[in-house]
């Protein structure tokens, strides 16, 4: 199936429902529009690529610590920062259907919907309010985190005072974000809640030029370990930057829906760090060991959009193709989601060859018992063994075991390969070493 038309995203959205990836939010309800809820496909799909990244660019560091900051901070952080007054959109309402609209997105001067003529256009604010504490006034207006970054802003001298480290290095958080989008949608490309995996790593000002191009190459050698081919890197042209910004590139993706953002790499300056020594009085000053100059670092922000993350592996890992039956000669349709092994959410599936034989069910059930100790596994003796290959393959399992009345004799499984299909005899002692070989690759 083509994989860059509308028809190809219903296909993976109802996919995505039926196996139990990712199904709309609050649905008995009739939905909420534009929420998702990740099901327990989606979970480990999602956590997977979440610790792959922590684990690649925190675990693997020595330059590098994380933090997980609360989700509502002081609002002075968001005046500080320019959130309260520059974090906007411009909004335009159709006067006959009250549709409302991103007036930048627009391509027509009249309402989609209706053709209907619209209002002129006012900057609506992005970041979602609530309140602390029984009264509902402006004294305890808070606001949900639009961006992750601003705590790794304001928690930079606790860092400097608790890691010892010395720059250059970095601040990473995985965590939620809330913007009040105007019209989000695309499934999951674009929501009010969302998840992002995001660092701040801290320069001195004439080395940033040479650790933008190194967090460059690092953020495309990420999308290769992902799976994505289908990327496109965009300099962001002057004007069309975010305020703090003095360089930005977009990593952009052929998604069915056209050509859209998928990271960014951003050059803040000394920006954030000003503004919150600015308002808050705090000394946020970094102190050279050797020359003893205080100066305040700049910083490159590597953003990982992790929802966006979760649906480009579903888009690449999405296959159809024609695979042999069992019948000599004869081939099937079948789905598979080709994951990269470390990503698949679930690695082994194990079968008995047959459910009516109390040894095979018996022998099966052991070798699941040992393996789920090690791996995420599922056992399956429903349907014929066809049929739970396909269930399997549509998930993404790179391995099927299969026990049957060899294995009673010869203590070996058969264990079939997700992409070619291949099956071969392995030795039962041998399975763990040789699945975490495999992927360990």
């Amino acid at each position: 199936m083509k994989k860059n038309n509308n028809q190809f995203m219903e296909t993976l959205v109802s996919f995505c429902k039926r196996r139990g990836f990712i199904f709309p939010g609050s649905e008995i309800y009739g939905g909420l529009a534009n929420s998702w809820d990740y099901g327990p496909l989606g979970v480990e799909l999602k956590n997977n690529i979440k610790t792959e990244w922590w684990k690649r660019f925190v675990h693997q560091r020595s330059d590098m610590v994380g933090i997980d900051a609360a989700l509502i901070m002081n609002p002075k952080v968001w005046e500080a920062s320019g959130h309260v007054e520059t974090f906007t959109d411009p909004l335009v309402e159709c006067k006959k259907c009250h549709h409302r609209f991103r007036a930048d997105q627009l391509i027509s001067k009249n309402c989609p919907d209706c053709k209907g003529e619209f209002t002129k256009p006012r900057q609506f604010n992005l970041m979602l309010k609530t309140f602390l504490g029984p009264v509902e006034d402006k004294g305890h207006a808070v606001y949900l985190r639009p961006e992750t970054a601003q705590a790794m802003f304001t928690n930079f001298k606790n860092i400097l005072d608790t890691s010892r480290q010395r720059l250059p290095f970095g601040i990473a958080q995985v965590g939620k974000a809330f913007r009040n989008e105007i019209t989000p949608g695309n499934f999951i490309f674009r929501q009010r809640e969302f998840e992002i995996m995001e660092l701040e790593f801290f320069v001195p000002e004439k080395d940033w030029q040479q650790w933008f191009e190194y967090w460059l190459g690092q953020m495309k050698d990420w999308l290769k370990h992902l799976g994505v081919e289908r990327w496109h890197e965009e300099e962001v042209k002057e004007g069309e930057r975010a305020h703090y910004s003095k360089r930005t590139v977009d990593i952009e993706y052929d998604y069915p829906f056209g050509r859209k953002e998928l990271y960014g790499l951003a050059y803040r300056g000394d920006f954030d760090l000003k503004k919150h020594m600015e308002q808050s009085g705090q000394d946020l000053r970094y102190t050279d060991m050797q020359t003893q100059e205080n100066f305040l670092p700049h910083v490159i922000e590597p953003t990982f959009g992790l929802d966006r993350s979760v649906l480009v592996a579903l888009l690449e890992a999405y296959h159809e193709e024609e695979a042999p039956t069992a019948e000599e000669g004869e081939t099937e349709k079948r789905v598979v989601m080709k994951f990269p092994a470390w990503m698949a959410p679930v690695k082994v599936a194990v079968f008995p060859l047959v459910k009516n034989d109390e040894q095979v069910v018996t022998k099966a059930k052991e070798v699941y018992e040992m393996l789920k100790i090690h791996f995420v596994c599922q056992y399956d003796e429903s349907g014929s063994i066809g049929r739970r290959y396909r269930r399997q393959d549509e998930i993404g399992t790179p391995w099927c075991v299969t026990v049957d009345f060899d294995s009673l004799k010869k203590n070996n499984v058969t264990v079939r390969d997700r992409d070619t299909m291949e099956q071969r005899r392995i030795k039962i002692t041998d399975l763990t070493k040789e699945i975490s070989a495999a992927l360990n690759e």
